[in-house]
């Protein structure tokens, strides 16, 4: 530690590392949105609504190819409810209509009602600006980590502490 005060470029050189590790994920993940056409491409589950398909803790690959192609009955969307900002996992069950007017019902694979009491006040379905993408893929359990940081936010000091002292101590 005292001899990155006594050496200032190398401590600048470090910084610069990395802010360039940080700007580059965020370019990545900015990239992959545009690929995607979706704001969000990966999700993680939340909760067990849609095991067994989904188990609590899973990372979800979107695509937002529902610009191009109708949203089919049984497909698995992640929507946005209105004026909230968590992502919802869910099937489609019903489809009225076509186009982009089509009005969708979505229900939770794991739960005994459909997504009406999910929706906004006033919002009886889903229309095709709600939906951010479909799911294309998965990796099982990969998403704890987020999960952990969210429901214990000491976690998240540990964690940057940890990673700031990494930086700061290592050697090249």
């Amino acid at each position: 530690m005292l001899s990155m005060l006594r050496n200032p470029r190398q401590a600048l050189a470090q910084l610069l590392n990395f802010c360039l590790i940080l700007s580059t994920a965020f370019m990545m993940w900015k990239g992959i949105s545009v690929v995607v056409e979706s704001p969000s491409p990966i999700v993680v589950v939340l909760s067990g609504s849609m095991e067994p398909a989904f188990q609590r803790g899973d990372l979800l690959f979107l695509w937002n190819r529902n610009v191009y192609e109708e949203t089919q009955v049984g497909e698995i969307v992640v929507y946005n409810v209105r004026g909230k900002d968590i992502p919802i996992v869910h099937r489609v069950v019903r489809k009225f209509g076509e186009g982009p007017e089509a009005k969708l019902l979505t229900k939770g694979d794991n739960n005994v009602a459909d997504d009406t009491e999910l929706y906004a006040r006033g919002q009886d379905y889903l229309e095709r600006k709600d939906i951010i993408g479909s799911v294309v893929g998965y990796v099982p359990f990969v998403g704890y980590v987020t999960i952990l940081l969210s429901e214990h936010p000491w976690l998240k000091t540990v964690m940057l502490g940890f990673m700031g002292l990494v930086v700061v101590l290592q050697r090249e």
